[in-house]
Parts: C-alpha cells; structure tokens; sequence
C-alpha cells in the first residue's frame, strides 16, 4: 500500500519536510490570527468611541483570541501534522505573486471606493479581494481548508455588499463585516493550529 502521508516514496517523512511543514503551519496560523485580530479592530471602530466600553470589550477579547491562537501553534510538545504539505514546484514564487496582486487590489478598492464617494464599500471589496486570494492559495499551501476560508469570506462580503445596498450605515457594515472576517480567519488558524 502506497504511503499517504507524505509526498515522497519513503515510508517515514523526512525531518526536512516535517520541520517544513510545522513551519508553514505555524506562520500560517500566525498571518491568519493577526490579519484576524485587525478585522476585529476595525469592527471595533464601527461600534463606537475608541473610549467606549464596546470596542474595548471587542478589542481586548480578539487580542486573547489571537494570542490562544499563535500558542497553540507555537507550544511546546505540540504533535506533528497529522500529515506532510506536499507543494507543488515554484510554489513560493506562486504565493508572492498571489499576495502582490492582492496587495494591488486592496489598494484598487479602496481607491475606488473612495473615489466613488461609497467608503462604506471598503470592508466588504476588502472582504472579497482577500477571499478570494485564498482560492489559488489552497493549491500553493496544501492547505485545502483554505478553500472553506475563500468560500465563507466571499460570502462575508457578498453579505456586507448587500447590507451597503440596502442603505445600513457604513459602521454596522464594518462592524458584521469585521467581526464575520475575524472570525472566519480565526476558526481558520485554530483549525491550522490544531489539526494541520
């Protein structure tokens, strides 16, 4: 029986491809737990005064949610991944350019958005431009859950741009646009963090 687990014939992985692998799953929950933690704070700003109660709450609770998260990825005596990331060739070249033209594209909405007179568009274009970023990286990664994060921030900003639509103020679209992102990537790390 063919060996499953691993991208090479060998019966064992390799410590290379483990340490790899540990290391992409770490940094993986580390980016999605931080880039959480700022969808968290922007949600925050839509629910009030920086001084208020509310957005303090917020704040502070994502700050421990995110913390949680980078320890369970990065605590001591952790199993290895149930299994080794088998990337395809060029794969780091791949992700660069994936992240570049979000990076554009983020920078493109907002633009718009802005020019538009429609800020209250930018959670929401935000939204799916990173949603989407995640379809090519579910391949580049070997992260295939990171189909399920793709799916749910589109419809995150497919929510947002239909509460725009509907006339909602631009703090409750930042704020269930925020919150359904954060939590979104955050389920996201945690699922990284805990289940490779």
């Amino acid at each position: 029986m063919p060996p499953t687990t691993t991208p090479s014939a060998s019966a064992a992985p390799d410590a290379e491809c483990l340490a790899l692998t540990r290391g992409l799953r770490r940094r993986g929950t580390l980016v999605l737990s931080v880039f959480a933690l700022v969808w968290a704070f922007a949600a925050a700003s839509g629910t009030g005064s920086a001084t208020d109660a509310v957005p303090l709450a917020l704040e502070g609770a994502a700050l421990l949610v995110t913390a949680a998260a980078c320890y369970l990825a990065y605590r001591p005596g952790a199993a290895p991944s149930p299994r080794t990331v088998n990337l395809p060739e060029k794969w780091a070249r791949g992700v660069g350019v994936v992240n570049g033209v979000e990076l554009v594209a983020i920078f493109a909405v907002i633009a718009a958005a802005n020019a538009s007179g429609r800020p209250g568009l930018v959670p929401a274009g935000v939204a799916l431009v990173v949603g989407l970023h995640f379809f090519p990286l579910a391949r580049l990664y070997d992260q295939w859950q990171y189909r399920w994060t793709a799916v749910l921030l589109t419809v995150v900003a497919v929510v947002g741009l239909a509460l725009h639509a509907v006339g909602r103020s631009d703090e409750s679209v930042r704020v269930v646009v925020g919150l359904a992102s954060a939590a979104v990537l955050w389920g996201s790390a945690y699922h990284v963090a805990l289940r490779g």
